[in-house]
């Protein structure tokens, strides 16, 4: 076992993790909820950039229901972009299971 040679390759991958995550911070997705009601945008590292709210939503006698689209959305943007982090740092770890990525 070379030891040199495993940290010199553990540096490597520790270079493209941080690439990667430069990545996904640059890249978005957007998730409709209600119908297309509301769209959160969010950044493939987690990072919620924008909501819109149809206004045909905004009911001030019904606060409620336009909050739970919001929440919705949120939730399901982040799921995705957990999802979206998973994948892209897994091909990088040859889908190794690595604590706290």
């Amino acid at each position: 076992m070379n030891i040199a040679k495993m940290m010199k390759e553990a540096q490597r991958m520790q270079e493209r993790m941080a690439q990667v995550q430069d990545e996904l911070a640059a890249r978005t997705l957007e998730v409709n909820a209600g119908g297309g009601k509301i769209k959160v945008t969010a950044t493939g590292a987690g990072d919620i950039v924008s909501i819109k709210i149809d206004p045909q939503v905004v009911d001030p006698q019904d606060v409620e229901f336009l909050e739970d689209l919001i929440l919705s959305g949120v939730k399901q943007a982040l799921e995705e972009a957990k999802a979206l982090a998973g994948n892209e740092m897994g091909r990088l770890t040859g889908g190794l299971k690595i604590p706290g990525l």
